[in-house]
């Protein structure tokens, strides 16, 4: 198993893997498809924020951080999604990739992801919670796809200490 940074080339093969999830399953709120020229763009502006497994010469995983919201403020915090082929499922495949990409995000001065996760992803919730993400919030039914509304499982990680003491609009600590 190898983890690398992607690179356009792997754009059909992520496609193949995040259309999937799109198409068959409910992890995703998404309905649309994602067309490989918009992977190629987001490899291209992502860089190592853009991270493959591969397995004897094929993509079977991808792991990529983008901006959590806009706006100045939130540079540090970021948003990441993950999605694995089916056959990588359950050998570990995640947990590297996680690890890779938090090591840029690391370098990049993140200090906290993210993870959205669908309510109907329960899975989903315990790869994140053993990774070392907290629940922070459950939004109830702010999604919907296939007739059914769905839960949003909010997770984050800090990738550098908190703040024990927060400045209050005056500039003292509280």
């Amino acid at each position: 198993m190898i983890i690398r940074q992607a690179c356009a080339s792997d754009a059909e093969a992520i496609c193949d893997i995040w259309n999937a999830a799109i198409r068959d399953t409910m992890v995703t709120f998404t309905t649309e498809e994602t067309p490989p020229t918009a992977v190629r763009n987001d490899i291209a502006t992502r860089k190592g924020a853009f991270q493959v497994a591969e397995e004897q010469g094929k993509v079977v995983g991808f792991a990529t951080y983008f901006p959590f919201r806009s706006g100045p403020g939130y540079a540090r915090t970021k948003e990441h999604s993950i999605q694995l082929d089916t056959r990588a499922r359950g050998r570990g495949v995640g947990r590297l990739l996680m690890k890779a990409l938090e090591d840029v995000a690391v370098s990049e001065s993140v200090h906290s992801l993210w993870a959205g996760v669908s309510g109907a992803n329960p899975g989903g919730e315990e790869f994140h919670r053993r990774l070392g993400f907290a629940q922070v919030a459950r939004l109830p039914q702010v999604g919907y796809k296939n007739g059914q509304w769905l839960d949003l499982v909010l997770m984050q990680k800090f990738l550098t200490a908190p703040a024990s003491h927060a400045p209050d609009t005056a500039g003292r600590k509280r």
